[in-house]
């Protein structure tokens, strides 16, 4: 086997235009890993953001890494190497993962290239329902509705809040999801169905068809109305957006009710939350594969679909990083891999 690949890298911080495709070593695996052949991998936002060298960040956090580097965490594709203690994956076997995230988050976890060394304990067999490209895409959108929803499944810390992030009892409950047509929005709404919710979806008027189609109960066109003004007394709030005036969805919400913050960088309503006895929580999405291996199972059966808004060949992954910048993404995007 050839000792280089093709992959895309940074050697400096900036615009899409900064992402080279070149080759680089193809990367050797160590206890516990396993080496894989890659053939797709899924545009995730914090590939943007390191892309972009988390300028937005005060400076004493932004990373600093050892140029040059490889982006992404989100891979679908084959086995071809593993080493002598792996138990559980063999070459051969469709797998797919979240890499090293977010172990790796601000140097790069290398996924945007031919080849990737991969954890066994974060690596998941593909499921046999769907092709590699709904599966590049699923791993950390997939993961962090899992977290947010179902189970967190692990015991690390908060790095947004002094206490664990603990899931709520779903079933009969009224669940908003807002930015339901986005990468993780869709997949918290398809989440939150199949745990016996009654879901009222929030996005623009362009994903009512999407949602029709992913039987939630009520949709809400943001452009046309605002949630807040015509959604009462629900349980929970999920928003998969952040940004500005997330305090808004408190009034969404009941008594005793929960709003769960995918972005929380921003947020100013806790004294208000407190107030209406509203738990406000967050977590970071964490690799683990035994937790994608449980929810592909939701993806081989059709419980579960992953919705691919676009995709393009590795080489152009800038043309794929200036779709994702764009507003009116319906899913997500994804690399392919030669």
């Amino acid at each position: 086997m050839s000792e280089t690949m093709m992959a895309v890298r940074l050697h400096a911080f900036g615009g899409p235009d900064v992402l080279r495709y070149e080759e680089a070593a193809r990367p050797f695996i160590g206890p516990g890993e396993v080496l894989v052949r890659v053939h797709a991998v899924g545009v995730n936002p914090p590939d943007l953001y390191l892309r972009d060298g988390y300028r937005t960040m005060p400076p004493e956090w932004q990373p600093h890494p050892a140029f040059p580097i490889i982006i992404g965490t989100d891979v679908s594709g084959v086995v071809i190497a593993t080493a002598e203690d792996v138990a559980g994956f063999a070459v051969g076997h469709e797998v797919f993962a979240m890499v090293r995230f977010p172990e790796d988050l601000m140097k790069g976890s290398d996924a945007y290239a031919q080849y990737v060394r991969v954890s066994a304990k974060e690596l998941a067999h593909k499921p046999a329902g769907i092709d590699h490209i709904h599966a590049g895409a699923a791993p950390m959108s997939l993961l962090t509705a899992w977290q947010f929803l179902i189970d967190l499944g692990h015991d690390a810390p908060n790095p947004f809040q002094p206490f664990r992030h603990d899931p709520v009892p779903l079933a009969g409950k009224t669940v908003v999801v807002n930015g339901a047509g986005g990468g993780v929005g869709h997949l918290l709404v398809q989440l939150a169905k199949w745990q016996g919710a009654h879901v009222i979806a929030v996005a623009s008027g362009e994903n009512a068809a999407l949602m029709r189609d992913l039987h939630v109960d009520h949709f809400v066109d943001y452009t046309e109305q605002a949630a807040e003004q015509v959604v009462h007394d629900a349980d929970l709030v999920v928003d998969a957006v952040g940004g500005a005036n997330m305090e808004r969805f408190l009034r969404v919400l009941k008594p005793g009710g929960a709003l769960f913050l995918v972005n929380p960088l921003g947020f100013a309503g806790h004294d208000e939350a407190r107030g209406r006895r509203i738990t406000v929580s967050s977590t970071q999405v964490r690799s683990n594969g035994p937790q994608l291996q449980e929810a592909g199972r939701l993806l081989d059966d059709g419980t579960v679909r992953v919705v691919v808004d676009s995709r393009f060949p590795l080489a152009e992954a800038a043309l794929a990083h200036t779709r994702a910048a764009r507003r009116g993404i319906q899913g997500k995007i994804v690399l392919t891999v030669a």
